[in-house]
């Protein structure tokens, strides 16, 4: 059996954007890759669960049939609790976190690209969704902070 790449993607709302879909097929198409969404839950309550778990498997069904591999896991309310939940570096190789842009995207506000970077202790690709013909990608690392953290004069500035 061939190596293939486990891909663990953090995507609610932009799950079956087309940004997103297009990120994972430029993805397969530079190696076999196997995906496996992680989807938060947007409420709490069997009627939210069940509405949750339709969206879930809409998008893994968009997915398939662009040609990807892919399963699915519904998660924590919270998406950084729910990363930490499913995250073993023995089960993915790489992390991809779609989100909505900037002013329209809660988990943006929450910085959860970098808080996702810190919890894998991986470079993390985030990929914006908002109606672009070509997604907006980029990569993020987790930042080493200062014991002193705003004290320190040489650590870099914190937005």
């Amino acid at each position: 059996m061939a190596w293939r790449a486990r891909v663990l993607v953090v995507a609610n709302v932009t799950a079956t954007s087309d940004e997103l879909v297009a990120a994972l097929r430029e993805r397969a198409e530079r190696g076999p890759v196997a995906v496996t969404l992680l989807m938060p839950a947007t409420g709490r309550g069997s009627a939210t669960r069940e509405a949750d778990r339709a969206r879930l498997d809409g998008a893994l069904e968009a997915w398939r049939a662009a040609g990807l591999e892919a399963d699915g896991i519904a998660g924590d309310q919270d998406p950084a609790v729910a990363v930490h939940e499913v995250w073993d570096p023995r089960r993915f190789d790489e992390v991809i976190v779609s989100t909505l842009p900037t002013g329209s995207s809660k988990w943006l506000q929450a910085d959860l690209p970098q808080r996702v970077a810190k919890i894998t202790d991986m470079p993390v690709r985030h990929v914006v969704a908002g109606g672009r013909a070509k997604p907006r990608t980029r990569s993020v690392r987790s930042r080493e902070r200062s014991p002193l953290g705003a004290l320190d004069l040489k650590a870099p500035r914190q937005r």
